[in-house]
């Protein structure tokens, strides 16, 4: 004969206890509901389900083979939920883990070990001090991980703040993204990104500032304010930004379109890059299209199929098909320059190499070297060497030891 009820489940006013190792069905429960370790719960009904009206409490590893509705949620040990978990109040379980099968909503989390929920999360706060995985949506205003977090639905919150690595594969929406180590997700949109190893978005993100210690790369057609990266910045598509400044190499396979672009080390642009403030490269910048920005000053060459700008310096080369446009342009001691010149005023460093310069003012220092010169005012230094013409139209000052291979011509208009 099968035992009574009664031998497995003590009643107290408003509290029925589970005895330990002990299996029992519950349907509507007046009270609290102490279940000790070892013990199964399973629901009434076709969807089995269990409806506490007070707090839930596991004393040890236990299980819910149903969905279950508490007014609060506690537990110590492994606690697994085969449905859904809704608790009005908050959830908190110590020293262990908290696997739900279903959805799960509550107001604060707090699970020690780690949290796995297998289809949608929604709560105020979630705090887990190891993993937290969730295979549905996740609805939050904070998320607090001190291990790793995955999910495979959209992420709506309001920050995330995550010691280890993060990965997201749909959406996201929140306001702050705090990552000691990796974060990859899809795409969506961060208001502010803080990752201390590396940063990737694997669709189109919208963002204020991206602030990442090692490696950044977004795709599609990105928008958003500064970047500031250590390492390096890899875009696959468009970007717009505010200001970026990157220790590393830069490459952006689309166009580009800022305020100003800080690279220690290297720069490649797909299309066209437009700045409506400073270009400083501390290495070289390559750009296919057309190059527009305030001021550039590149430490070693900048090549485009166009440069219009202000004012340019370049340390090592400039390169370009149809030329530079610029109001000052300065060509670096030793310097070359691949492409013509158009500018109010151009200073040619020693033993610099230029083409074409047509400008209102030209200065060659020693023993520089061009193929033309058209200016209203130009002065070559001694030892300089024009493989062309020299046309000007108020005057020419020239050095010993200048070679120019056709006489100078005064003229009435430049060409």
């Amino acid at each position: 004969m099968m035992p009574s009820f009664s031998n497995w489940v003590n009643k107290m006013p408003r509290e029925t206890v589970i005895p330990p190792r002990a299996t029992v069905t519950l349907g509507s429960v007046e009270g609290d509901i102490t279940v000790e370790n070892g013990a199964i719960v399973k629901g009434e009904g076709a969807s089995p389900k269990v409806n506490a009206s007070g707090i839930v409490t596991c004393d040890g590893n236990c299980k819910f083979e149903c969905s279950l509705t508490a007014e609060e949620f506690e537990g110590e040990g492994d606690i697994t939920v085969e449905g859904d978990l809704e608790v009005k109040g908050n959830i908190e379980v110590s020293d262990g883990q908290l696997n739900v099968l279903g959805k799960m909503n509550a107001n604060d989390v707090e699970v020690d070990r780690t949290l796995t929920v297998e289809k949608d999360l929604n709560a105020t706060h979630v705090d887990v001090g190891g993993s937290l995985e969730v295979r549905g949506n996740v609805t939050a205003e904070t998320i607090d991980v001190g291990g790793s977090f995955m999910g495979f639905g959209e992420v709506k919150v309001d920050s995330i703040d995550v010691g280890g690595a993060v990965e997201i594969e749909s959406k996201v929406e929140a306001k702050r993204m705090d990552v000691g180590g990796k974060a990859i997700v899809k795409g969506g949109r961060i208001e502010e990104v803080d990752v201390g190893s590396s940063f990737e978005a694997e669709d189109s993100l919208e963002f204020t500032s991206i602030d990442v210690g090692g490696a950044v790369r977004l795709t599609g057609k990105n928008v958003g304010g500064d970047i500031d990266v250590g390492g390096s910045c890899k875009v696959d598509g468009d970007l717009k930004f505010g200001r970026i400044d990157v220790g590393g190499v830069t490459e952006i396979s689309g166009t580009a379109e800022g305020e100003s672009l800080d690279v220690g080390g290297t720069v490649r642009i797909g299309a066209s890059l437009r700045l409506s403030g400073r270009l400083d490269i501390g290495g070289k910048i390559e750009v296919e299209g057309d190059l527009f920005a305030s001021e550039i000053d590149v430490g070693g060459s900048v090549k485009a199929k166009k440069i219009t700008a202000g004012k340019v310096w370049a340390g090592g080369s400039i390169i370009t098909e149809d030329g530079v446009q610029a109001h000052y342009v300065e060509i670096g001691r030793r310097g070359k320059v691949e492409g013509p010149v158009y500018a109010d005023e151009v200073l040619v460093r020693e033993r610099a190499t230029v083409s074409d310069v047509n400008a209102k003012s030209i200065e060659m220092e020693k023993q520089a070297q061009a193929r033309n010169l058209y200016g209203e005012k130009i002065h070559i230094e001694s030892g300089c060497q024009i493989f062309g013409e020299v046309k000007y139209t108020r005057s020419l000052e020239t050095e010993k030891g200048v070679k120019i291979a056709k006489p100078p011509e005064k003229v009435e208009k430049l060409p």
